[in-house]
């Protein structure tokens, strides 16, 4: 039987997500591994959802504390999705700080999840550091 638990992230942990951005095609977290973890050590709230031990997915998120809580990654391994672990996931992370909106990007192929979920859509723009 499924035991799935949620904990604040610990720097022991990065080489787990590292595999499961890898497996995802996202690239960039991946290769840019110093950076990537610093954004985790510098990140509240920092969410891994475990299961016998095994990192499974997670949130990476940054607040005002009052107004915004941005989720800027959360992923969870394949096999386990469908399951409510990320509805868990942002459920958590906006409990530690109940009046902030929850604001974050979705790519095309998750889009109808967030849609699914209660989320609305909104427009905006980004700009890699590289493009500045």
């Amino acid at each position: 039987m499924e035991n799935i638990q949620i904990r604040t992230f610990h720097a022991n942990d990065m080489d787990a997500i590292q595999k499961l951005n890898k497996k995802e095609g996202w690239h960039g977290l991946v290769e840019r591994e110093e950076e990537t973890l610093s954004s985790w050590l510098n990140s509240e709230p920092a969410f891994v959802a475990l299961n016998e031990g095994e990192v499974i997915g997670y949130l990476r998120g940054l607040t005002d504390g009052t107004v915004t809580l941005y989720i800027c990654e959360l992923l969870v391994k394949e096999n386990y999705r469908k399951r409510g672990i990320a509805e868990r996931l942002v459920r958590m992370a906006h409990e530690c700080y109940p009046s902030t909106r929850v604001e974050m990007l979705a790519s095309k192929d998750s889009q109808e999840y967030y849609l699914h979920n209660g989320f609305r859509a909104f427009y905006g723009f980004r700009k890699s550091a590289e493009e500045m």
